[in-house]
């Protein structure tokens, strides 16, 4: 029985399982997920659990069931290319075939002293619910300050304005403004919706050192209660020791079937994979789709096509009612339909339709 082991049940590993269900399937093949949860976390919506205006049912995702899938639960403490095994924690070492790497990010501090220490995550299930305890027990008019104004720290500062009204948000940036790779039509139009709601915004900032409540900017000390870091990420650490090429990110560079070029059947997804655009759930899920093409067309025993991969856009949320997004490379969206689109991808996540 040939296994195909896939780590990680996020947006690029699920999306690599349900393609291959999805498709003829050997009877001489079977898939093994491997996470640490019984089911997926809607990672994009990460930002909404830690403000506290939706709870943490809404943004699971069960697993399929199926008798061609077995979901194993436990951390992954090695991967061994040579014997091809992977290593859990307290349990016994699962053989594969071949194998798809989908682990995902997690922050980076960029050497900053404390501020992984200090500071609170919501790259993970588990961080974002300890930050949502810790969010939402601040006391009246306390401060929640945000390191990092790219579109996930845009979208915490402007849902926990909407969560407690009561409370000084600040969101901090090393740029000159806050969503800077973004078009400045929508680039004014969300500053200007930080001024309406009173969101202080302060560019220009180079954190050099974070202690408990305070946030060193070179001399200056900015006082906070809590502070939630947006300010970048990278591949898991498990990735980070894995010896194999990769680019000035971290991240694993692959051949053009998204294989390792010496491991031919290890492919890596997501937030490890050197791509040539920056990490997203879009991206990481179309990518699983192609892997999938790639191990079902090595089935047939026929050489893999590959489209290029084309995203559609990004959507961003302020609040339940307003939101933008860019489709395409210069479309601008703002107001009310980018945010109705986004639940839309929501709820299309939610039901397994990517």
């Amino acid at each position: 029985m040939k296994n195909i082991v896939i780590l990680g049940g996020g947006y690029g590993g699920l999306s690599t399982v349900l393609e291959l269900l999805n498709d003829q399937f050997p009877e001489d093949a079977h898939i093994t997920l491997v996470d640490r949860m019984p089911y997926q976390g809607l990672k994009t919506e990460y930002y909404a659990l830690a403000s506290g205006t939706i709870s943490d049912m809404a943004i699971r995702v069960q697993y399929p069931v199926d008798s061609r899938l077995t979901v194993k639960y436990g951390e992954i403490i090695d991967i061994n290319t040579e014997s091809q095994l992977v290593q859990l924690q307290n349990d016994d070492p699962i053989s594969y075939d071949q194998l798809v790497i989908a682990l995902g990010c997690t922050d980076r501090y960029h050497g900053i002293p404390g501020a992984d220490i200090y500071t609170n995550s919501i790259q993970t299930l588990s961080a974002t619910r300890k930050t949502y305890q810790e969010v939402n027990d601040i006391k009246p008019y306390g401060q929640v300050t945000i390191v990092g104004g790219g579109l996930s720290g845009v979208e915490i500062a402007a849902e926990l304005r909407e969560s407690r009204s009561d409370l000084n948000v600040r969101i901090l940036d090393r740029g000159d403004s806050i969503l800077s790779s973004f078009p400045k039509k929508l680039q004014s139009y969300v500053r200007g919706w930080f001024e309406e709601h009173d969101i202080e915004m302060r560019g220009n900032i180079c954190v050099t050192e974070v202690e408990p409540n305070v946030i060193h900017n070179k001399d200056e000390k900015i006082k906070t209660d809590i502070t939630v870091w947006t300010a970048g990420i990278q591949p898991v650490e498990l990735v980070q020791h894995l010896n194999f090429e990769k680019d000035n990110q971290g991240r694993v560079i692959l051949n053009e079937y998204h294989q390792i070029p010496s491991n031919p059947n290890v492919y890596v997804v997501g937030d490890c994979a050197s791509l040539p655009f920056s990490p997203s759930a879009q991206a990481a899920e179309a990518q699983g789709k192609q892997v999938a093409e790639v191990i079902q067309a090595l089935w047939r025993e026929e050489t893999p096509k590959l489209g290029k991969i084309k995203l559609k856009g990004v959507l961003g949320s302020l609040g339940k009612k307003e939101g933008f997004g860019v489709m395409g490379k210069k479309t601008v969206m703002i107001g009310r339909v980018p945010r109705v689109l986004k639940s839309g991808v929501l709820w299309m996540s939610k039901n397994h339709f990517g």
